[in-house]
């Protein structure tokens, strides 16, 4: 089913980023509870899954989570990189009408029975504040310099052309539509789920653990939001080179600079760029980088996108000044 987000003047004018660590910590449990991932997270999966084992709300956590999930647990962030704590007070002012509507209908239960809803976001938030600190805060220094970098990239798109080249590029299953924004496939009748922005505006959050997917909040309250994936993804879990012996190469400073930038996605271009030396130049270094599994790179098109990986982030850190 299509979803159309419906604009008025000044909610195009209120397009903004944000990035969500409470959304990807519940994007991630739902991978985690097989409910949906693409292999591209595996490496991560492999070794968080057993982080849950001893969670005692996974019942509450996988009953919400499961299916179709409630528009409760994706409180729209209120600044552009909020702290978990504060997406979790979010949470935890639910209103308790649109609680027990949205509890009601994942659930299946009529309205009257949901629960007290105090109680169940206070358990809510408890769990998926100790789910943070298991599953994403380690990795999160990674995840937000892929996200924040994707911003970054969208909000030129924006500056430079406009609405219309911000939604043409964002996702294949988005598309700027003679002022509306349709999602996941073309209008056709008794197939649509309207949105009405209501003049609120719209949040783009980008996700690594939706990716490669859209989701967007069919039932907000306020700004409509749509989790578009990443760019860069790809390359946060890729597993380094098994052994040391390629180390030897990085040394020198040109090298040291590269981990240095490689602190966020970067084309060999902006490397080039950047360091003050040629593309080809930068392309042997990193090759040296790769080797000792230090750098790994992703290939789109004719662009390759660079990161560092978890254990170069590691030796650059204790070998920084």
């Amino acid at each position: 089913m299509a979803v159309e987000i419906r604009f008025t003047a000044a909610s195009v004018a209120r397009v903004r980023f944000a990035v969500s660590p409470l959304g990807e910590t519940v994007l991630a449990l739902r991978i985690l509870l097989g409910t949906g991932g693409h292999a591209v997270h595996q490496p991560w999966v492999r070794g968080a899954r057993p982080l849950l084992a001893d969670e005692h709300e996974l019942p509450l956590l996988r009953a919400l989570i499961a299916g179709p999930m409630p528009s409760f647990l994706f409180p729209v962030p209120q600044e552009r990189l909020p702290s978990m704590a504060a997406e979790l007070e979010l949470l935890r002012a639910t209103e308790e009408d649109f609680f027990q509507r949205e509890y009601g209908a994942v659930l299946g239960v009529p309205v009257e029975e949901a629960p007290e809803p105090a109680a169940v976001l206070a358990r809510l938030a408890e769990a998926l504040q100790r789910c943070h600190e298991r599953l994403i805060a380690p990795h999160w220094g990674r995840m937000c310099a892929v996200l924040e970098a994707d911003v970054g990239r969208r909000a030129l798109t924006l500056v430079d052309g406009g609405v219309q080249a911000l939604f043409d590029e964002l996702h294949r299953d988005i598309a700027w539509d003679d002022g509306q924004l349709v999602v996941h496939g073309r209008r056709t009748p008794h197939s649509v789920h309207t949105v009405d922005t209501g003049g609120h505006g719209l949040v783009l959050l980008p996700s690594v653990f939706n990716w490669p997917n859209v989701g967007v909040d069919k039932s907000p309250i306020a700004a409509a939001s749509i989790r578009y994936p990443a760019e860069g993804v790809g390359l946060l879990w890729e597993a380094p080179a098994p052994t040391l012996s390629g180390l030897a190469p990085v040394l020198g400073h040109t090298r040291t600079a590269l981990l240095a930038a490689l602190a966020e996605p970067l084309t060999t271009a902006a490397l080039a760029i950047r360091l003050g030396i040629t593309p080809s130049a930068v392309s042997q270094h990193l090759g040296a980088l790769r080797g000792a599994g230090l750098v790994s790179t992703q290939r789109r098109g004719r662009t390759a996108l660079h990161l560092r990986t978890e254990r170069a982030t590691h030796l650059f850190n204790i070998s920084a000044p």
